[in-house]
């Protein structure tokens, strides 16, 4: 295989592109590098050439030691069906990883996940990620690629809340979960399989979220730590817990569908 092939992540080449008339210090540059775990993940990266979507995970499980229990498999629906598997996102990352090759392993890798756009630059897993569309000028493009998603016989696998969770008032859980799921739900005719993983970052990312917040600075600065986070879970056990299928008939008139999001972000959270 081409060396050229092999994904490879270059955070002095980033810094140079993204702020390509400031100097930034060496120093600086550095940081970012044992953040992010630069050196680790390219050699993770350069030892797997090739592995791609459920192989590609299930070595860097192994690569990261993590491990699964899981809870309530027998309320995974039968294959035939399509679905939408909606949970809380308490890691940012690794749990998205992790849920994507249980439930790909167990409905023939016919699963997809909603991810923020800079994972895209994940290629060897990019065939699985749905990138969330912000941009208003490709709002008819993106709309019509997520009809033909929504009547596809993928799964899909969402976190409703668009971002990791954060600690407020000493309690660690999503914020608030946006209502679009609810609404494909009812639309294309999709069943909601309530999941919940247990799992959490540590102290100084929720810390520094709430700093952030309180200084109301926009940029996500704790979203840098992401990777920083991910090794911190090395050699852990996880436990995911599947709930039954809600029929998307539940989602009717009753309630808002603003307030059914956050009626199946209880039934998520009871399973606690």
């Amino acid at each position: 295989m081409d060396t050229d092939d092999i994904l490879k992540i270059d955070i002095e080449q980033i810094v140079r592109t993204r702020a390509a008339k400031t100097k930034v210090p060496g120093f600086i540059v550095n940081y970012l590098k044992r953040i992010v775990h630069e050196k680790e993940l390219n050699q993770f990266f350069s030892k797997n050439p090739g592995s791609k979507n459920l192989d590609f995970i299930e070595k860097a499980l192994h690569f990261m030691d993590i491990k699964t229990t899981v809870i309530g498999k027998e309320n995974l629906p039968p294959k035939g069906g399509k679905y939408i598997f909606a949970g809380n996102h308490p890691l940012g990352g690794l749990d998205g990883i992790t849920t994507g090759y249980l439930l790909g392993k167990e409905y023939d890798g016919k699963i997809k996940f909603f991810s923020n756009d800079l994972l895209m630059n994940l290629h060897p897993m990019n065939e699985m990620f749905v990138p969330v569309n912000k941009v208003g000028s490709q709002s008819r493009q993106h709309a019509e690629e997520m009809q033909k998603l929504y009547e596809s016989d993928y799964h899909l696998l969402t976190y409703p809340a668009g971002m990791c969770s954060r600690k407020v008032h000493g309690k660690i859980a999503d914020l608030e979960w946006k209502k679009n799921f609810i609404s494909k739900s009812v639309q294309y005719q999709r069943d909601v399989i309530p999941v919940y993983f247990e799992g959490r970052n540590s102290n100084f990312f929720y810390n520094l979220a709430n700093l952030r917040k309180f200084f109301r600075i926009k940029f996500n600065i704790e979203m840098m730590y992401l990777a920083d986070e991910l090794f911190k879970q090395r050699g852990h056990r996880f436990t995911i817990k599947i709930g039954k299928s809600i029929p998307w008939q539940t989602f009717d008139k009753s309630k808002t569908q603003t307030e059914w999001a956050e009626w199946v972000k209880r039934k998520v959270y009871d399973m606690a």
